[in-house]
């Protein structure tokens, strides 16, 4: 029997479990971590990497992104969407269910499974959605992070605002609840208000803090009442996080993507409607309070909302034009220029981006470098600076919204299941993820 194919990572500065950085190698055999080291010798490795001067991370877990396919996939698919995860060094996605049709059932998540297994080059999970009636599909269907549940800024059957439904849900089962806390009582009546005015900057005054800061306040009321796991998508505002600061049960758990960090309303001056996503962008001063809220472990990992649009979509005039923009590409390298910057240290970043993200969903083996591990890594380099271009997008909506940014931290090698997929701007379409595992706290 053949052995199992190897590769060695030579003299890499590595982040190291307990946040330490060292120089050393890293061994990997089939898909997995097998030693890492000072210096590792006496192996011969089927490949590999000279990596001085380059910095060695867990690959990134990105917990939230909306990859179009199966019927909107003009957007995005799933094998664009996952050329750009390899790009952007995103070896692990969990995926939304508002598609068409919306994953709400076994049949439909099974069918997404299918294609992915089929065309994504990076690993993969998919959310199950809660609607008004699909109880009994919340609670049997598998393997799934978690329950999606829209409590605002959506339509149709995924949006589930009545307190007394989302009870029916929080009360039964203790599947990951993971909510998207708008309420969508206050954005009606603030669309309202606001009719008329094509300007996407109102979207921020539609959508406000206190919008957000309702929905999250029942959600965690529903979550502390059945002792219900429960996950707060895209913290925007400075109120939930001072909520949270107050008020957070161990049992739950929060996020905070790169642009509400990053980017604030001015940004609608500049990039216009390529600013819009739910929930809106918020003040410079929400931006202040979500970074402490990250740094002090309120908010406990990064995710994108990767949400992508064509440019003619975009350039419909509002309220017409969807909201969402394209994330994987550029996280990664927006928080490793955050940490540059001063604002956390790279050893936060991993955390962040990686083992907070896997130890939160349950998903063994993944987020350290360290033997036994998978083998799911991305070499990145802190020493140079490169701008964001539109040409060289892989996400199939062709743009993003930090073009022009001027950013380090960019993936050199990005190794999935101890296959290089991508390496120095060429991606390799032959690699294939794995379904990801979920463990439910009984199992840990």
């Amino acid at each position: 029997m053949s052995s199992p194919k190897s590769l060695l990572i030579r003299q890499a500065r590595l982040i190291l479990p307990n946040g330490e950085l060292m120089i050393g190698d890293v061994l990997t055999a089939g898909r997995q971590i097998v030693e890492v080291g000072t210096q590792i010798t006496g192996t011969t490795s089927t490949q590999e990497i000279d990596a001085r001067g380059l910095t060695l991370l867990p690959g990134v877990i990105d917990p939230q992104v909306h990859f179009r396919e199966p019927g909107l996939e003009h957007k995005e698919d799933l094998f664009t969407a996952s050329c750009a995860c390899a790009k952007g060094g995103v070896t692990s996605f969990l995926e939304m269910p508002n598609t068409k049709p919306l994953t709400i059932s076994q049949s439909a998540l099974d069918d997404k499974l299918r294609r992915a297994a089929d065309k994504c080059l990076v690993n993969y999970g998919f959310f199950i959605g809660a609607t008004a009636d699909n109880l009994a599909e919340l609670l049997s269907a598998k393997p799934t992070p978690g329950i999606k549940i829209f409590m605002g800024s959506m339509h149709g059957q995924l949006l589930v605002d009545q307190e007394g439904l989302l009870e029916a849900i929080f009360a039964q089962g203790d599947r990951l609840i993971a909510v998207h806390a708008e309420d969508q009582e206050r954005i009606k009546q603030r669309r309202l208000e606001f009719a008329g005015i094509d300007d996407p900057a109102v979207h921020s005054q539609i959508q406000d803090n206190q919008a957000a800061l309702l929905a999250t306040q029942l959600a965690l009321k529903l979550s502390k009442k059945y002792q219900r796991r429960l996950h707060i998508l895209h913290m925007s505002t400075a109120e939930e996080a001072e909520l949270l600061r107050e008020d957070k049960p161990s049992w739950v758990t929060a996020e905070v993507t790169p642009q509400h960090l990053l980017l604030n309303t001015s940004a609608y001056e500049t990039i216009g409607s390529l600013a819009q996503m739910n929930p809106p962008l918020r003040s410079p001063h929400d931006n202040e309070i979500l970074w402490q809220a990250l740094r002090d472990g309120i908010i406990d990992f990064i995710a994108t909302d990767h949400a992508p649009h064509t440019l003619e979509e975009k350039a419909q005039p509002y309220p017409n034009t969807p909201s969402g923009m394209p994330g994987v590409e550029t996280s990664l390298p927006l928080m490793l220029t955050a940490a540059m910057e001063g604002k956390c240290t790279v050893a936060q970043v991993a955390n962040w981006m990686s083992k907070a993200v896997a130890v939160a969903y349950g998903i063994p083996n993944k987020g350290e470098i360290t033997p036994g591990y998978d083998a799911d890594l991305v070499l990145v380099d802190l020493n140079n600076y490169r701008e964001v271009k539109r040409e060289e997008v892989l996400s199939k909506c062709g743009w993003n919204s930090f073009e022009g940014w001027n950013l380090t931290g960019w993936p050199v090698t990005t190794i999935v299941g101890g296959e290089i997929v991508y390496d120095k701007g060429q991606v390799n379409t032959e690699i294939r993820g794995q379904a990801l595992t979920f463990l439910s706290k009984h199992d840990h």
